[in-house]
């Protein structure tokens, strides 16, 4: 998050109100941690018609729509945010299971000098490995592991999104990265590169 708690909580009050600049002030606190969430869960890389930024957009515009019924609950207004992200790329990921088709608007006429397909195919190989490696850990410690290290939150807020303490959440960030570590020295590291 780009400022501090407190004045995305001030924000947010004015834009409960109809203040426009303050609703805009509140998407643009709330952005980063919103892309990083996003990207963690669907990848960095767009699949198909599944795309993390796309994903972090609608979560962006779902916060916006419902910043004017919004109402302060004892928990910080990102684990509302997050709250919502997590049913966007639960919807996504639904959406994408649906639709097999692979549409392209038009055909290149000269070849891009930007990442090659080489690089696509490590970038989703890294991604894949990731999202595998992960999903050996129980649900509630990979979301601590998401929102802990790829998003940045404290152990604090981390807590207020799970419904936890952060004493938990500290405990439980160990022991998921103490498993992952032991599932990498198991498998072999060559496995998860």
């Amino acid at each position: 998050m780009t400022g501090t708690a407190d004045e995305l909580e001030l924000a947010v009050a004015a834009a409960v109100k109809g203040d426009r600049t303050a609703a805009a002030r509140v998407l643009e606190l709330v952005q980063p941690g919103v892309v990083r969430y996003c990207r963690s869960r669907v990848g960095g890389s767009e699949r198909a018609n599944l795309s993390a930024d796309d994903v972090a957009q609608e979560v962006l515009i779902a916060v916006l729509s419902a910043l004017p019924g919004y109402r302060d609950q004892g928990r910080p207004f990102m684990a509302f945010v997050y709250g919502i992200a997590s049913h966007k790329v639960a919807d996504a990921h639904r959406g994408n299971a649906r639709n097999k088709a692979d549409a392209v608007e038009y055909l290149p006429e000269v070849l891009s000098d930007d990442t090659g397909p080489e690089d696509h195919l490590l970038e989703g190989e890294v991604s894949r490995a990731v999202k595998s490696l992960l999903g050996t850990l129980p649900e509630k410690q990979r979301e601590i592991v998401r929102l802990r290290v790829v998003v940045g939150l404290s152990a604090e807020e981390t807590a207020e999104i799970v419904d936890s303490t952060a004493g938990a959440v500290r405990v439980a960030q160990h022991r998921a990265m103490k498993q992952l570590r032991a599932t990498i020295e198991k498998d072999g590291e060559e496995r998860w590169r």
